[in-house]
């Protein structure tokens, strides 16, 4: 799903017009963003986590040159899932049962 995609199926399950609902979802980006810039984490109940995670400086190996090199320390965003939408995507599809007459 694109962000096209998103912007439609949210403004087909709010109601909104697809420029609300692109509105909204520009503003939830946004929020999310600015709050991982000041190293904050973004916390969705039964949904997920936004935060930032340290990457310490480690070596590497330049794999054209084989030469070893320094990877610098960095931030990442990261994703953890929440348990209702872990436990969601984890339900295994129902089988079709036949109904007898």
């Amino acid at each position: 799903m694109n962000k096209a995609e998103l912007v439609a199926a949210i403004a087909e399950n709010t109601g909104l017009s697809k420029k609300d609902s692109e509105k909204a979802l520009v503003a939830f980006t946004t929020v999310v963003t600015d709050e991982l810039k000041k190293g904050g984490k973004v916390q969705l109940v039964g949904f997920g986590t936004f935060e930032v995670v340290e990457r310490p400086e480690r070596t590497g190996r330049n794999p054209q040159t084989k030469k070893t090199i320094t990877i610098p320390a960095s931030k990442a965003p990261k994703f953890k899932a929440g348990k209702a939408l872990k436990e969601t995507v984890n339900v295994a599809p129902k089988k079709a049962t036949k109904k007898k007459k």
